[in-house]
């Protein structure tokens, strides 16, 4: 582990500001109510320790001591069990692959969407938009059909979705016509407080949480 890395907390996180996969993990983080040293990453010009860390130089990476863990999902997994309460995912088998797998297509066909809207070109950015408005119409049943997503329980899979619902408006990308039910699983998420505690300041200023 580099040297100059000081720690006050057992975890240390290395994070983007403005990032939906960093903000996934601070999410999980926020809901097991445990405290950590952020260190606030430029993805573009890594900071030493995280070249010395992570031999892919990526955000979200996570340190605990002499272990050092990278990519979103692998980090989420392991806070999850190594923080057992409250738990993020089901009990049986069947419900934890459904998840992981709305997991895997989120990270696969929603995340690209975001990262051509922020980073692409202007032709680039439009298709991103037009494409996530396509994923969020054909997944509206899906939020219509419990409290939370594919859940009557908080999990990992709402960890991954709610910061992307959370930057929508930021990324002008509107609900479709139907989309009530989007906006309303997005409120439920955003008015608990481990949400607000997640952000960064950057993010904090991409919407108002709500009342």
């Amino acid at each position: 582990m580099a040297s100059s890395l000081r720690m006050r907390h057992a975890l240390t996180l290395f994070s983007a500001v403005d990032d939906v996969l960093c903000h996934r993990v601070r999410l999980v983080l926020a809901a097991k109510g445990v405290t950590y040293d952020l260190i606030a990453v430029d993805p573009q010009d890594p900071p030493e320790d995280l070249i010395d860390l992570n031999p892919y130089h990526s955000v979200p990476t996570l340190v605990e001591r002499d272990l050092v863990l990278y990519a979103a999902t692998v980090v989420c997994e392991y806070i999850d069990e190594r923080y057992p309460h409250p738990p993020l995912m089901p009990i049986d088998p069947l419900s934890r692959a459904r998840l992981r797998l709305a997991m895997l297509r989120l990270e696969h066909d929603w995340v690209p969407q975001i990262q051509a809207i922020q980073f692409g070109s202007k032709q680039q950015a439009d298709a991103g938009r037009k494409r996530l408005r396509e994923l969020l119409t054909a997944s509206v049943p899906l939020f219509k059909a419990s409290k939370f997503f594919l859940s009557a329980e908080m999990s990992l899979a709402d960890c991954a979705i709610a910061p992307i619902i959370w930057r929508l408006q930021a990324l002008d990308v509107p609900l479709p016509k139907d989309g009530k039910a989007i906006e309303d699983y997005g409120n439920r998420i955003f008015r608990n407080p481990g949400f607000a505690r997640s952000l960064t300041p950057q993010e904090r200023n991409l919407r108002e949480l709500p009342a």
